[in-house]
């Protein structure tokens, strides 16, 4: 109860002073109207009983003022109304009763305020110490409510994390308390009530039950903080991990009271760990087999997070010694080459992409590595770089390889070239036969000249001329000859496209003449010229002549051999196209692989050799049918371009 209650008790609601004053008036008058009605039925007179009763009422419901006022007119009612014979000594009598009446009166309204204001005093009280208690039931009943609460999600989280709580005291080893999730944890039925320590123990796997009861009695002596694993069997016989954790409860006087911990089901956790070893001894094997070793980097401090065993191998640093630092690892490039790998890694930082490069490892002991490296970009949540992940592998053996396989290449190509010339015997020795034969008969000449009787020396010096040209020309086809023949490495030069092609056909144009088959070039004047090997280039014009005149020499009909050099899209176009048989019906596209032929004594590697040396020139090498009748091969090559190749 408030302020508002406690005032009811004080004071009555208020009413007017005319309500009050009126109500003195009222119970007087109906007092003397009593009284007049007593004397009409001639029954005693009353009038002082009922004045009374009018004063004690107005004193009671009016307050002493008022009651004091009626106290006055009850005295003046009486004496002028009903006794107005009497003597002075009985009205003074009358009006002392009426007097001491109404001090009386006032005594008792006091006594009465003041009961009701310690009364209203009290019921605050007891009103304040009712809502105070209602407010602690209300209070222990959401203290009561939240606790039930938080052990529900106690319960649940036990649940969830496979964990129950436990307490135990020390000295007797008497179990105190499980929780639920404790009883399914262990394998025990709650119903079943507290297990005691050896019950429990049973049920700790033979294996371990040795140390379980060791590390109990350690702890109760030492009074430590203990954790440790152990299997236990569950009545069904499965097997589960369990990790405890143990912590000693002291009263005031230091001495252990009981031990309260924890146990959690680590069973999965167990076999995701062997699952994690295993893929990692995995992953570990895998870049072991491949050379590839991960790795992890801070970007802001340029720090490793992360070297995998392999990347150590690789780069030939020692695991025991830690993550070597930044500066270490770009100690084992040259200058150059570390130039270009932080070019690299600044380009991927700043444009938040990923890095692909390849340089080269110098080791300590002097041996040399090929790297190639692979970063991909982390991000924070404000979308900055601030890790890279990626793997280094060790491509040395695949670069060897690559070496082997072009210089295995090169040889077969050499070889190629050589059998074709075998092929080309009869045709290269009349080739050479025509300017020595010329060059022959130009001697004879000059020597008549000089054998006459009077020497014609201008005749006999033009001889000599034509010797030395059919000599040079003689020299000049050996060369070419030679140079087919010769085993070098690649020499990449800008070369003249259409000189290869007017070379190659006066070293097949006897070939061609003996089959019949007429040569025709249409050749791009100012042809730019492209970067590249020029035995190499020849072989291939050699290699699609040959196909040409072979495919033509039993054909019926003109025989014609087109070959023609364009430009355009910055590439040199050349393309072979003759009258042949054409293209092997249904077998189009299996020309270009190796030992594929469809001529009697052929190997079936030219065109797959054609096709690698210009695919390692940067071109591409195709064929399709010619119209009417035939077959075009053509190939592209890049075009050089003044200052840059």
């Amino acid at each position: 109860m408030g302020y508002l209650d406690h005032a009811k008790w004080i004071a009555r609601p208020p009413a007017s002073a005319t309500i009050r004053y009126g109500l003195a008036l009222v119970s007087v008058v109906a007092a003397g109207g009593l009284a007049r009605a007593f004397l009409h039925f001639h029954l005693p007179v009353a009038f002082t009983a009922f004045a009374l009763s009018a004063i004690a009422i107005t004193f009671w419901y009016g307050g002493t003022k008022p009651g004091i006022v009626a106290a006055v007119l009850s005295a003046l009612v009486r004496t002028y109304l009903f006794d107005p014979e009497i003597n002075t000594v009985s009205r003074l009598l009358y009006d002392l009763v009426f007097l001491v009446f109404a001090l009386l009166m006032t005594g008792i309204a006091r006594s009465r305020k003041e009961l009701e204001v310690r009364v209203a005093d009290r019921t605050a009280e007891l009103t304040q110490a009712n809502n105070d208690l209602k407010l602690e039931i209300a209070e222990r009943n959401r203290a009561e409510a939240e606790l039930r609460e938080s052990e529900a999600y106690l319960a649940e989280a036990q649940r969830l994390s496979h964990t129950g709580s436990w307490a135990r005291v020390s000295a007797t080893g008497e179990m105190r308390y499980w929780s639920e999730e404790c009883y399914r944890v262990l394998g025990f039925d709650p119903r079943g009530g507290l297990p005691r320590f050896e019950t429990f123990l049973q049920r700790v796997h033979p294996d371990d039950q040795a140390k379980i009861r060791e590390i109990s009695a350690a702890a109760g002596r030492a009074k430590f903080d203990y954790e440790t694993d152990y299997r236990i069997v569950h009545p069904g016989g499965e097997i589960r991990d369990i990790h405890v954790v143990a912590h000693p409860v002291f009263n005031p006087s230091g001495d252990l009271v009981e031990y309260v911990g924890t146990v959690m089901d680590v069973t999965e956790r167990r076999r995701a760990e062997e699952k994690l070893r295993q893929s990692e001894a995995y992953l570990a094997e895998a870049q072991k087999l491949t050379h590839t070793g991960s790795w992890a980097w801070d970007v802001a401090e340029r720090r490793a997070l992360h070297l995998s065993e392999e990347w150590y191998r690789i780069y030939g640093f020692d695991p025991e010694e830690g993550l070597p630092t930044w500066g270490k690892s770009l100690e084992r490039l040259d200058r150059h080459e570390r130039t270009r790998l932080r070019e690299a890694i600044d380009r991927a930082v700043s444009e938040k992409s990923d890095y692909d490069v390849e340089y080269r490892l110098l080791l300590p002991g002097g041996s040399v590595r090929h790297l190639h490296s692979v970063g991909h970009p982390v991000l924070d949540a404000s979308g900055n770089v601030v890790q890279f992940v990626g793997s280094s592998t060790d491509i040395t053996e695949r670069r060897q390889a690559e070496e082997a396989l072009r210089q295995a290449q090169a040889d077969l190509a050499r070889i190629s070239r050589i059998t074709t010339m075998g092929e080309l015997t009869a045709s290269l020795a009349h080739e050479v036969n025509q300017p020595i034969a010329a060059a022959v008969t130009d001697a004879n000449t000059c020597l008549r000249w000089l054998n006459r009787d009077h020497p014609d020396l201008e005749e006999a010096r033009e001889a000599a001329s034509r010797v030395v040209k059919d000599a040079t020309r003689a020299a000049e086809i050996i060369s070419r000859i030679r140079l087919l023949f010769k085993k070098v490495n690649p020499q990449w030069e800008p070369v003249d496209v259409n000189e290869i092609i007017r070379e190659m056909v006066a070293l097949m144009s006897g070939d061609a003449a003996r089959h019949s088959i007429s040569v025709r070039t249409e050749l791009v004047a100012e042809l730019p010229q492209a970067m590249g090997d020029r035995v190499q280039l020849q072989q291939v014009l050699m290699n699609l002549m040959m196909n040409s005149n072979e495919a033509m020499k039993d054909a019926d009909g003109p025989r014609e051999l087109t070959i023609k050099s364009q430009c355009g899209g910055g590439e040199v176009l050349i393309s072979v196209s003759d009258t042949g048989v054409g293209l092997p019906p249904q077998q189009a596209d299996q020309i270009f692989n190796a030992f594929f032929t469809t001529r009697v004594h052929g190997t079936g590697m030219g065109l797959r050799i054609s096709r690698t040396i210009v695919e390692s020139h940067g071109g591409r090498l195709w064929a399709s049918d010619n119209s009417p009748r035939g077959a075009r091969f053509a190939f592209t090559l890049p075009a050089k371009i003044d200052g840059h190749e």
